[in-house]
């Protein structure tokens, strides 16, 4: 260790049992962020470190070098937003579809002190209204949120979730897809909307949108839009009160900046868009003035301590994880999926078409190491750009597609298309009978939909066509991990990750202050390992 900045103009006073001159012992000193730290040089010009003594302006004592104030990871981020979540950190996780977001993961989470979001999206309201039942019993006074999906292609099953959510008191969603708003999400806003006695606005349904797109992320932070209160009201499904009440609020009270992440992606740079959408919510709460100010969390390629300090020294309010969630045991899929996604570097992600929203071309961030769901689906894409029917697919290759990708014939396939939406959503299959192409669509989208089943469930003769959402920020984890006991994929549990992410972000802040005042440190103690004994006694 040394030291080649300006000395401060202060003087340390205390016992000198306290300084310690070793580097275990200096690293300890360090790692304790409740407490102040203190660098000194004593009277043999050894440099030194102590958490406790006194500082004073002149007299005898030795000379400060440089100061870190006491930070701890519960002062990251947005106070507020911490609050208004009952929670110990500023740390949320995904809502990863499918179920991946379990409800073990969101249970433990919860219990944890952080914010955990349920993986409604892709699932069925029975499935959906046994995960609200499960996770309200185990968390009667923590909070939780449930994902709620933008679903242009079957609008029904996003009115179903409001409509399921309102009736069963979830009142946090994480609105995601989302490419403007829609009468459902202003429904489940708006209906949460009363008056306290004091006159100011009680919110009972909270919205974190989650957005990528300075256009989207405009319409969460204004008010809900005239036309669908109007037909809310007309429709009996919130009152005059609610619909005026509305006016005063923005559809978010959080707004999440989604970058280079898994799933839905368009592969943002966090450096770049979250400063961008912090500036835009500025802008319209000046324009607006909103009672409380909309906070701005940021999600893809947090995955470390670092990536979360980065964020929080941007301005943002909270940081929310996904793809290493999916790797921890709490995960709803499969003990192979884990297995593959400790071994990710980061260039091992793809971007593949998405099939909730397959015929608009939109595609999300897939796994393609160990898997060859990424190609086909790419295949399947260029086959419904080329052709406008199954039927104009030359010979030859439909039967390859035929043996490869469906194993099974595609008339067979179709029929399980209709025997699907009859119990999902019948409308599918009435715009389909006289449309070869929306035809078609459906059929691809049977093995983009189930091919991340499979990985859930761990379907072992499809194992070369799972869907696995992952970002890059899992190889930036799994290089952080190497070598400790998280490298081991059996270990790896959500509340652990947190706690290690987030203890580590405020023992890197230490670390850059101190560096900043001219203190060079050995490289050892300028990263934070993540520590098991930590685990094990639950700090």
């Amino acid at each position: 260790m040394e030291f080649i900045g300006t000395p401060q103009e202060i003087f340390w006073k205390g016992s000198p049992r306290d300084i310690v001159f070793e580097q275990a012992a200096i690293q300890e000193k360090l790692a304790n962020t409740q407490l102040p730290c203190y660098v000194m040089k004593d009277f043999n010009g050894r440099i030194g470190v102590s958490n406790t003594g006194e500082l004073v302006s002149k007299g005898r004592g030795l000379q400060v070098l440089a100061i870190a104030n006491p930070m701890t990871a519960a002062q990251l981020g947005d106070p507020t937003f911490r609050k208004d979540y009952n929670l110990k950190y500023a740390y949320k996780t995904g809502a990863m579809a499918n179920g991946i977001a379990s409800e073990e993961l969101v249970i433990a989470i919860g219990k944890a002190g952080f914010l955990g979001s349920f993986g409604a999206a892709g699932l069925v309201p029975n499935r959906v209204s046994e995960a609200i039942e499960k996770i309200q019993h185990h968390l009667r006074t923590e909070t939780y949120a449930f994902n709620l999906i933008h679903s242009p292609n079957e609008e029904a099953l996003e009115a179903g979730a409001v409509q399921l959510f309102l009736e069963r008191g979830v009142h946090v969603v994480e609105a995601s897809a989302f490419l403007s708003l829609t009468e459902h999400i202003v429904h489940y806003r708006v209906a949460g909307l009363s008056q306290n006695t004091d006159g100011t606005i009680n919110i009972k349904n909270r919205v974190i949108a989650k957005i990528s797109r300075k256009e989207v992320a405009t319409h969460f932070m204004q008010a809900a839009p005239d036309e669908y209160l109007e037909s809310l009201l007309k429709q009996g499904k919130i009152t005059a009160q609610q619909a005026q009440l509305a006016k005063l609020v923005p559809m978010a009270d959080d707004i999440t900046v989604e970058a280079d992440s898994g799933g839905h992606t368009d592969n943002r740079v966090l450096v770049a868009l979250l400063p961008s959408i912090i500036l835009l919510r500025d802008q319209l709460q000046k324009k607006h003035q909103f009672k409380q100010k909309i906070r701005i969390g940021a999600a893809g390629g947090i995955s470390t301590p670092a990536s979360a300090l980065a964020a929080f020294m941007m301005g943002a309010a909270y940081v929310v994880t996904g793809s290493i969630n999916q790797a921890c045991v709490e995960a709803g899929t499969s003990e192979h999926v884990r297995k593959l996604l400790a071994n990710v570097e980061s260039t091992d992600v793809m971007m593949a078409p998405a099939s909730d929203m397959f015929e608009m071309g939109v595609e999300l961030q897939v796994l393609k190491r160990g898997t060859l769901f990424g190609p086909r689906a790419k295949k399947l894409y260029e086959y419904y750009k080329q052709y406008k029917s199954i039927d104009e697919i030359p010979t030859a290759e439909r039967l390859k597609l035929e043996k490869q990708v469906f194993k099974k014939p595609l008339e067979e396939i179709w029929q399980g298309c209709i025997d699907f939406f009859q119990k999902r959503d019948p409308h599918q299959i009435e715009r389909a009978k006289n449309n070869p192409h929306r035809k078609m669509a459906l059929i691809f989208r049977w093995y983009l939909g189930l091919s991340s089943n499979w990985a859930n469930a761990g379907t072992s003769d499809r194992a070369t066509d799972y869907q696995i959402w992952c970002g890059p920020s899992m190889g930036s984890f799994n290089d952080w991990a190497k070598d400790t006991y998280l490298e081991v994929y059996q270990n790896r549990k959500a509340a652990d990750l947190a706690n290690q992410i987030m203890d580590g972000a405020a023992y890197l802040y230490r670390i850059q202050t101190l560096q900043l005042q001219g203190l060079r440190l050995a490289d050892e103690m300028c990263g934070y390992v993540p520590s098991e004994v930590a685990r094990i006694v639950g700090v």
